[in-house]
């Protein structure tokens, strides 16, 4: 009879471990996906609901913010290496301040400065070690583009269709310069432009390092996803 009970009672005991396991298996990937998922991502603009243009290219331009599909927005997107598997993480801010100058159908200068402390990916935690590990925003706040060479934008279509110019200048992140060009897609619509692109940058060069509390790997390259409403003084 005894040895009835311990046989039940060994029994008993890996059923419980079967359900633990099988618990820890159903469990570990949705808190992974909730601690790295896809987070927020910047898309690029819509010219779906776009009206032609009713003010000239040339002037003085500030970024406007909205609530819109075209309103102003930047962040990022990290492509994590898994054993099996190739994720990516995203992370956005509206915090973007800056400013275009346009004389005869020409961009003379530019600059735009997005404020890194409020990238968020959706994630409280993920965002704190965002900001903490990987971009340390206490010693570098933000990120900054600026135009170095001009632009010829005279041939952007006023009728509320996309065009495309390329545009050249330096990013500066986390403290690190680099030169950037890139082609990107510009809408005028009604009173606004609408500048967008998804740029591609090695991380390495601006010394962002993959960080030790995922056991995901962070690709080398990884993008920047830039969408920026612009208005007229």
């Amino acid at each position: 009879m005894a040895q009835q009970k311990s046989a039940n009672k060994i029994i008993v005991a890996i059923f419980v471990v079967l359900i633990v396991v099988l618990a820890l298996v159903a469990v570990v990937p949705m808190l992974y996906n909730i601690i790295m998922g896809p987070g927020v991502r910047t898309e690029g603009l819509s010219a779906q609901s776009a009206q032609p243009a009713t003010t000239e290219v040339d002037g003085e331009w500030q970024v406007t913010h909205g609530t819109d599909t075209n309103s102003t927005s930047v962040g990022f997107t990290f492509f994590e290496i898994l054993p099996s598997d190739r994720r990516q993480t995203s992370g956005s801010t509206q915090a973007v301040e800056g400013y275009a100058t346009i004389e005869a159908g020409t961009l003379q200068a530019g600059e735009i400065i997005v404020d890194m402390t409020q990238v968020s990916t959706d994630n409280e935690r993920r965002d704190i070690n965002v900001r903490n590990k990987i971009l340390h925003t206490n010693q570098f706040p933000t990120a900054t583009f600026r135009i170095t060479e001009p632009a010829d934008v005279s041939q952007l279509p006023g009728n509320g269709t996309p065009g495309k110019v390329t545009l050249s200048g330096e990013m500066e992140i986390r403290g690190e310069v680099r030169p950037l060009s890139h082609e990107f897609d510009v809408l005028r619509d009604a009173d606004r432009l609408i500048v967008s692109g998804d740029v591609l940058i090695d991380r390495n060069e601006y010394g962002v390092e993959s960080p030790d509390f995922v056991a995901a790997k962070i690709d080398d390259t990884g993008e920047l996803n830039i969408r920026v409403a612009l208005e007229k003084n």
